[in-house]
C-alpha cells in the first residue's frame, strides 16, 4: 500500500498474493474490465508495479483486505516505520567474525544469532538517534529535562519490534539498561552472557589438556568410561567442573579441533597423517606413455604346487595410466629386482615406446634397479610414491577394479584386501577346500591371469566407454621415442659385476650360479683365429641378455673408463671327444682348426723372428739355433725357417723318388718363367742311388 499521485493505492501482490488472496487474479482483471475497480498504474517490467485505487475496491473486498492486512492507516504507518529502519552493516561484519570459546573449541556464532544481533544493536542504535532527538528538540524549545522522553523511547521500541522482531527487553527499565550497556560497549553487550562466559565452560584449558592427556595414554590404555571417572575423580582436587555425562566428554575429544591432538596414540600416526593432513587433487594423464605405474600385488588366485598344497603367489604389473591398459608383468612370489626386470621389460617390448614418467615404490627391487640404473635408461624421469600411502598411487585403484570385476568371477579368487568388509571380497573356502584337487597349476595358474589381463584390456574404460587397448593404441605421445634394438640392448641387457678374461678356452661368465663360456666367431660356426691372436687374455666387460644367452657382447674400457663395444661372442663350440661319437660334420672341424692352429703357429712365429733378425738379436746371429716347434709337422717348421729368411730357398731334395717325382711336375712353361728350377747334376743323381744302394 502506498500513495501515488496523493491517491492511497494498494498493489496487484496484495490484492493476489498469499493463500488466501483478497480478490483472484482473474476476478480482479474482469474487474478492471468493468470499471468496477480502477487501475492507477500498470505493471511493467521488474521495477514497475501495478496499482489499485483503494477507494475504488467493492466494499466486501475492502473488508477482506482490512481483515487480512489491518485498517490502512496502520499499515501505512507500519510501512513508514519499517523504511524508517535501517540495517547496520557494520554490526553485521561484528557478528559475522565473532569467535568464541565453547568448551575449549573456537566456535562461531549460528546464522540465527548472527541474525538477531544484528537487528538488535541496530535497533538500539535507532533507539540512542530517537533519544538524542528528543534531547535536542527539548533543549531547543526550552523545555527543560522532560521525564518522559524514555516512555517516548520505550513505545518506539515495541513499534520497531513489529516491523522488526527484535529481542530488546519489552520492560522500561531492562530497556534502559541495556540501552545504557550499548552505549558504554558497544556490538559486544548485544551477544549474551551465556555465548562466549568463560564461566559457563565446562572443559577449561588445563581439564582439556588433560583429558587429551588420558585419551593418549598408553600405559595403560583407558576406555571412554575409565578416562569419564578419572577424570571426575580429579576434578574437584583442581578445581575443575566434573563432568556430566560420557557421550557430552566424547564429543569434545572427538571434534574437529581436539580430534588430532590425540589420533596418532590411539590409531597411529600414518593413520592420522592420512585423515588429517591434506591432499592433493589430481588430474590423470590424457596421452598414452606419459605415466606408468610399476608396483607389486598379490595374485588373487589359489592354486595348487607339486604337493597338492595350496598357494597363492605374486604379481608385478605395469600399467598406463593415461588408458589403464596391462602392459607388462611377471609373476613371482617376491617383488624382487628380476621380477620388476621381466615387467618393465615386456611392457617396452608390448608398447613399442619409452615412457616419459614412471612412478614406483621404494621397495629393495626398486632401489637396485634405481642403482643398475634400469630406470633411467627406461624412461625421461622416474619418481616414488609417498611410502605407506595408498591414495596416492592410481595403480592400486585399478587393481581394485581388475580384482572386482575380473578376477573375481573365478571360483579359484582368494578374495581382496582383508581388510575388505563386503562379505562379497572375501572367499568360499568351504567351496576351495572340497575342490581343491581342481586348483590350477602354476602354469595353469599363469595361463588364467594372462587371459584375464587380456579381458581387462579389451574392457570398455570408465571414463570414455572404449575399449582400454583402442585407447592406447590410438593416442599419440610425440615425446615418447620408439624403441630400437639398440635402445633394447642399452636397456635391459645386464652387465656383469666383474669383468672377464678371454682364454685360449674362450671367455666364461657365471649368471646365477651356471657357467657359461663363449668364443668370438668369423663366421657363423667358425672361430675368429685371426681376433684371437690378437685379444687373447685381454680382460672384458660382459654384457648379456637375460631372456635369450645365444650371446653376448664384449667391450673395453679406454683410459677415461668409457666403455668401447669389441666383438659379439656366441657359445663356444663344443665336440664330442669319443671319435665314435663325433659326427662328420665334427670331424671336418677338427681337421679345420688342427690346420687353423698350425698356421697361427706360423704366423705368430713368423712375426716374432722378422723382429728377432730386423734387430739383429735372432739366436742364429749370435751363434745358437732357435728351439724346433714341438708337436709340429717338420713341413710347418720349414715354413717358418723359410719365411724368417733362415734359408734362402727350399732345402734340396735328396730323395731320389721324390725328386723324380718333382721334375715330372714341371712343364717347360716353368723353366722359363720360374729361374729358380734347378735340375740336379748327374753326379749327384749318382750318388742319391748309391746311398740308396
Amino acid at each position: 500500500m502506498e500513495f501515488y499521485k496523493r491517491i492511497l493505492c494498494v498493489t496487484f501482490e496484495e490484492l493476489t498474493g498469499g493463500d488466501n488472496p483478497v480478490i483472484t487474479p482473474q476476478t480482479l482483471m474482469k474487474n478492471v474490465q468493468r470499471g468496477n475497480i480502477q487501475c492507477a498504474r500498470r505493471g511493467g517490467g521488474e521495477n514497475t508495479i501495478a496499482l489499485y485505487v483503494y477507494s475504488s475496491l467493492p466494499v466486501k473486498y475492502k473488508m477482506k483486505f482490512e481483515a487480512k492486512y489491518g485498517k490502512p492507516e496502520d499499515v501505512l504507518k507500519a510501512q513508514e516505520l519499517k523504511d524508517t529502519v535501517c540495517m547496520d552493516e557494520k554490526a553485521r561484519e561484528f557478528y559475522e567474525s565473532f569467535e568464541y570459546d565453547l568448551n575449549g573449541v573456537q566456535t562461531t556464532l549460528t546464522d540465527k544469532l548472527k541474525e538477531e544481533y544484528t537487528v538488535n544493536a541496530s535497533v538500539l542504535g535507532m533507539l540512542w538517534n530517537r533519544m538524542n532527538e528528543l534531547t535536542s528538540t527539548s533543549n531547543a524549545l526550552g523545555n527543560g529535562r522532560r521525564s518522559d522522553l524514555w516512555d517516548i523511547v520505550f513505545t518506539q521500541s515495541e513499534k520497531l519490534r513489529e516491523v522488526t522482531g527484535h529481542t530488546l527487553p519489552r520492560n522500561l527499565a531492562r530497556l534502559k539498561d541495556k540501552m545504557n550497556r550499548y552505549k558504554k560497549d558497544g556490538y559486544m553487550s548485544v551477544i549474551s552472557g551465556k555465548v562466549g562466559n568463560s564461566n559457563t565452560l565446562k572443559i577449561t584449558e588445563d581439564a582439556g589438556r588433560r583429558l587429551v592427556a588420558l585419551k593418549r595414554s598408553r600405559v595403560p590404555v583407558l576406555t571412554d568410561r575409565q578416562i569419564f571417572d578419572t577424570f571426575n575423580g580429579e576434578a574437584e582436587g583442581r578445581g575443575w567442573k566434573p563432568l556430566k555425562s560420557v557421550a557430552g566428554m566424547k564429543a569434545w575429544l572427538n571434534s574437529a579441533a581436539i580430534e588430532p591432538l590425540w589420533y596418532d596414540a590411539v590409531h597411529g600416526e600414518m593413520s592420522a597423517h592420512q585423515k588429517f593432513d591434506r591432499r592433493h587433487k589430481t588430474q590423470l594423464p590424457t596421452m598414452r606413455d606419459a605415466l606408468w605405474y610399476g608396483d607389486g600385488t598379490k595374485l588373487n588366485l589359489y592354486y595348487r604346487d607339486e604337493d597338492g598344497n595350496v598357494r597363492t603367489t605374486g604379481v608385478y604389473e605395469v600399467i598406463d595410466a593415461a588408458t589403464e591398459v596391462f602392459l607388462g608383468f611377471c609373476i613371482s612370489d617376491t617383488e624382487d629386482y628380476e621380477a620388476q626386470y621381466m615387467a618393465y621389460r615386456m611392457a617396452i617390448q608390448v608398447s613399442g615406446h619409452k615412457p616419459y614418467e614412471i612412478v614406483h615404490d621404494n621397495q629393495g627391487g626398486h632401489k637396485r634397479a634405481n642403482s643398475s640404473g634400469m630406470l633411467d635408461k627406461i624412461c625421461h624421469i622416474h619418481r616414488t610414491t609417498a611410502p605407506y600411502n595408498g591414495a596416492s598411487k592410481t595403480i592400486e585403484s585399478v587393481f581394485g577394479r581388475f580384482q572386482q570385476q575380473v578376477l573375481h568371477k573365478d571360483w579359484r579368487f582368494t578374495g581382496q584386501n582383508i581388510t575388505a568388509t563386503k562379505a562379497g571380497s572375501r572367499p568360499n573356502m568351504e567351496f576351495i577346500e572340497a575342490n581343491k584337487d581342481k586348483l590350477y597349476t602354476l602354469d595353469e595358474l599363469k595361463a588364467a591371469y594372462l587371459k584375464a589381463r587380456t579381458e581387462w584390456n579389451e574392457m570398455a574404460h570408465p571414463a570414455t566407454g572404449e575399449s582400454r587397448i583402442m585407447m592406447y593404441e590410438d593416442s599419440v605421445n610425440p615425446d615418447t621415442p620408439k624403441v630400437t634394438v639398440y635402445d633394447m640392448i642399452d636397456m635391459f641387457w645386464v652387465t656383469c659385476s666383474r669383468m672377464s678374461t678371454f682364454t685360449s678356452s674362450g671367455i666364461e661368465i657365471t649368471v646365477k650360479g651356471q657357467k657359461r663360456v663363449y668364443e668370438v666367431m668369423s663366421s657363423p660356426g667358425v672361430p675368429d683365429i685371426e681376433w684371437r691372436r690378437k685379444h687373447t687374455y685381454q680382460r672384458f666387460v660382459v654384457k648379456y641378455d637375460p631372456y635369450d644367452f645365444g650371446s653376448i657382447r664384449l667391450y673395453w674400457k679406454d683410459k677415461a673408463g668409457c666403455l668401447r663395444f669389441e666383438r659379439t661372442a656366441e657359445p663356444y663350440i663344443v665336440i664330442h671327444r669319443a671319435i665314435q661319437e663325433q659326427t662328420e660334420g665334427e670331424a671336418a672341424f677338427i681337421r679345420s682348426q688342427q690346420a687353423a692352429t698350425e698356421q697361427n703357429r706360423i704366423e705368430r712365429q713368423v712375426a716374432a723372428k722378422e723382429i728377432e733378425y730386423a734387430e739383429g738379436v735372432a739366436p742364429e746371429q749370435n751363434g745358437l739355433t732357435t728351439p724346433k716347434l714341438k708337436g709340429a709337422r717338420s713341413d710347418v717348421q720349414r715354413q717358418i725357417d723359410r719365411r724368417t729368411r733362415k734359408y734362402s730357398r727350399e732345402p734340396e731334395e735328396l730323395s731320389l723318388g721324390r725328386m723324380r717325382k718333382t721334375i715330372s711336375n714341371i712343364d717347360w712353361m716353368d723353366t722359363e718363367n720360374d729361374s729358380t728350377v734347378v735340375f740336379l747334376p748327374r753326379r749327384v743323381e749318382k750318388k742319391v742311388m748309391n746311398n740308396k744302394l
